[in-house]
């Protein structure tokens, strides 16, 4: 029986992001949305997963608009925002990995006389995602992983000093990085259904003063790197149970990527839009029971 392979939705946000995604990825294809949308299907060697990348550009606003229109038109079973990141805690150094276990938006807040009032807005990653994160990482000994929550800010952070930083230390304390496209990924995945989504960032700079020096020695593809890596073993570990592996020689839907086989006198065109007259066979029971076949 044919099965469209399952889709992965891998997003980024910047041009050196996409491109340690698209590292991962063979025969790829681009696909244009009607919005204008460019994105790329491709295989996953070694797994079901079909993924589906695309860059979407800075900032939580455009990330939920995109992402949302995203999972409408590719209905993916998984989403994953994979990019870089500013570290908030000492021991996250550059180089290492943040699985969000929580996403936060952390700009939410009412101002008053007596200073801002918070009001947190936050997103569980996917436990069934977490846990691939998790058991896929055991095999990564040379990446160093954390499973901590993230914060999102419409910012780039580079002053440990700042009011933001003083905000996120006092009110998002467990947060582990800052980054700024995450939280409005993981809410359209939200909005959207089921749909599993998780965030991981490789640290890049530890959002203060030092960040321009840190990102001129090359650390910002380093970290995006080391995330796409992590996003690849977490979707080798998480391929759905049941789903077969893409074959690439396999006559596909050139929009839907949809394969199509053959077998006695059925045509199967399920996930694909067949335009054309058919010719089929139906089998007729009249009222004494006899049937006859008619083509």
């Amino acid at each position: 029986m044919p099965q469209t392979p399952p889709t992965a939705l891998v997003l980024t946000a910047l041009a050196l992001e996409y491109a340690a995604v698209r590292a991962q990825v063979t025969e790829r294809r681009e696909r244009v949305h009607t919005g204008g949308t460019r994105v790329e299907v491709g295989r996953l060697p070694g797994c079901s997963w079909r993924v589906a990348s695309a860059e979407l550009g800075e900032g939580a606003r455009t990330a939920a608009a995109l992402t949302g229109s995203l999972i409408d038109w590719l209905r993916p079973r998984a989403v994953l925002f994979v990019g870089v990141a500013g570290a908030l805690k000492d021991d996250v150094a550059l180089g290492d990995v943040v699985v969000g276990t929580k996403v936060y938006a952390v700009h939410g807040g009412k101002q008053t006389p007596e200073g801002l009032l918070v009001r947190p807005e936050g997103w569980f990653g996917s436990n069934a995602l977490v846990q691939a994160a998790r058991s896929a990482v055991r095999d990564m000994p040379g990446v160093r992983v954390h499973f901590k929550p993230i914060a999102t800010g419409d910012v780039v952070l580079a002053d440990a000093g700042s009011a933001l930083a003083r905000r996120l230390r006092e009110h998002y304390n467990d947060a582990a990085a800052i980054e700024m496209e995450g939280s409005g990924a993981v809410h359209a995945a939200h909005l959207s259904g089921q749909v599993d989504a998780l965030v991981i960032r490789g640290i890049s700079d530890r959002a203060d003063a030092d960040k321009q020096r840190a990102d001129a020695t090359g650390s910002q593809e380093r970290a995006a790197a080391r995330a796409a890596a992590v996003a690849v073993a977490v979707l080798r570990t998480h391929a759905p149970d049941g789903d077969t592996a893409w074959d690439g020689d396999a006559p596909a839907d050139p929009e839907t990527d949809a394969q199509v086989t053959y077998g006695g006198d059925h045509i199967d065109f399920r996930g694909g839009t067949f335009h054309a007259p058919v010719v089929g066979k139906t089998v007729h029971t009249d009222r004494t029971g006899h049937t006859d076949e008619r083509r």
